[in-house]
């Protein structure tokens, strides 16, 4: 009888898979599409029984892409190892940190997601890995942890 199969070897970071929040993601999406469903459904009921007129339907069907567009965004919320860096994408910005700018992975209890301490002082949220969804949330801090160690062992 053999015992279980050994541990994989650890993936360099250019060879990790991005970071992507699960519920975060699945349900901006469905709501997006709900939003533009509604919005163009009451813009054309309005339009029949004659209370609107074209102008009024189209910035109903507008906002409703808005709503949508806006969802979509926060639904593309990532972060991406690479070897050079992590490239964090939230809500509203982008920025791309080097390993050596990264001091420490912080996820503390009642945190909705992760935090980078920076080497300037500076902290970046990491949208990418949140608390609501669980376990999955709290393994993904770690292995970003993880990655942010073998770096900093490289380096030393």
């Amino acid at each position: 009888m053999t015992g279980p199969a050994p541990a994989p070897p650890p993936t360099p970071a250019d060879a990790q898979p991005p970071f992507r929040p699960r519920r975060g993601r699945i349900l901006p999406l469905v709501l997006g599409s709900v939003a533009v469903v509604v919005c163009t459904i009451v813009a054309i009921g309005m339009g029949a029984a004659g209370e609107w007129q074209v102008g009024d339907q189209l910035a109903l069907v507008g906002l409703g892409l808005g709503l949508a567009a806006f969802l979509g965004r926060y639904a593309s919320i990532k972060a991406v190892p690479d070897g050079s860096g992590l490239m964090v994408r939230n809500l509203m910005l982008t920025r791309t940190v080097t390993w050596d700018e990264v001091i420490e992975v912080r996820f503390p209890d009642g945190a909705p997601w992760v935090t980078l301490e920076l080497d300037d002082g500076d902290e970046l949220a990491v949208m990418a890995i949140q608390r609501a969804d669980g376990q999955l949330g709290r393994d993904e801090a770690l292995r970003l942890a993880r990655i942010v160690d073998r770096n900093w062992d490289a380096r030393a």
